[in-house]
């Protein structure tokens, strides 16, 4: 289950040939994203288990499992900003019940993201994952 924004993102990546094309691309998209303002950038919104230093804020709209969850993110790394730009695309959006339904690794593997990642990013992206699903859990409740 992803949203139509990852959708079309999925589709992009199926057009380029190489990673290097891919990691360009998930650079545009965290370039493109607007700075998390400093005020933000507090341990309460820090993302542990990351390499980099990753900040994820939510926004919920409405209550309960029906409520609508939107995040913005930052990161002191490109490609970490990227990669939340890329999380976004397949969260933001969506309700807090559906949240926990997508299965990002799966999701994200249709992108070929893992097989280039080292090991501290994909282990700072599923920390990432983690929080937006505890986020979505805290919201629902």
């Amino acid at each position: 289950m992803a949203r139509e924004a990852f959708e079309e993102l999925a589709e992009t990546f199926e057009f380029l040939d190489d990673w290097e094309d891919r990691y360009r691309t998930v650079i545009d998209l965290g370039k493109a994203m607007a700075p998390l303002e400093d005020a933000l950038r507090v341990p309460a919104t820090k993302v542990e288990g990351c390499a980099s230093q990753v900040w994820l804020v939510p926004r919920i709209e409405g209550a309960g499992p029906g409520a609508v969850f939107h995040f913005r993110g930052d990161s002191d790394a490109m490609i970490v900003r990227g990669l939340i730009a890329v999380l976004g695309h397949l969260y933001d959006g969506l309700t807090v019940a559906e949240v926990a339904a997508v299965d990002a690794p799966a999701e994200l593997g249709r992108l070929g993201l893992n097989d280039h990642l080292s090991a501290q990013r994909s282990n700072g992206l599923r920390a990432m994952v983690e929080r937006i699903r505890l986020l979505a859990r805290q919201a629902a409740a």
